[in-house]
């Protein structure tokens, strides 16, 4: 299953992160997760809400562009080595990481990782082959 990430693309200045931040907490839109990637005049915010589309609703409207991909959140074990038994597993089937990052918080005794793979399908089969849990859009609007 896929969840939403919303991806917003922010001009490299003080307070514009901010702005972005305090407009969804002002409409009880709870950033479930988070990871900036930044270049000199620009950065990307990406983030999983609790209402991906009263979020993105409400970016757009106040002048920020904003999109949607789908990403994998994945329940990986919390344990040293965790993650690499997983990107092994991964990797194995050829199946290659555009990028990934950490929920800030748990539901179980799991962490829960957000992935954007290159071949999705490919790495969801993967996944479920391997009886790894990934998230859905619920669990996500129940942390």
């Amino acid at each position: 299953m896929r969840i939403s990430q919303i991806s917003v693309f922010l001009e490299n200045r003080q307070g514009r992160l901010y702005d972005a931040c305090s407009l969804l907490g002002e409409k009880g839109i709870n950033i479930r997760a988070l990871t900036i990637a930044e270049t000199e005049s620009f950065g990307v915010l990406r983030i999983v809400v609790d209402k991906t589309d009263d979020a993105l609703e409400l970016l757009r409207y106040n002048g920020f562009t904003a999109n949607i991909t789908e990403v994998v959140a994945v329940e990986v074990s919390d344990k040293p080595g965790g993650l690499a038994e997983l990107l092994k597993l991964l990797s194995d089937n050829d199946i290659n990481v555009e990028y990934m990052y950490g929920f800030v918080e748990k539901s179980t005794d799991k962490a829960l990782l957000v992935f954007r793979f290159e071949n999705t399908d490919a790495a969801q089969d993967v996944l479920v082959k391997n009886n790894i849990r990934i998230a859905n859009n619920q669990d996500i609007q129940g942390l």
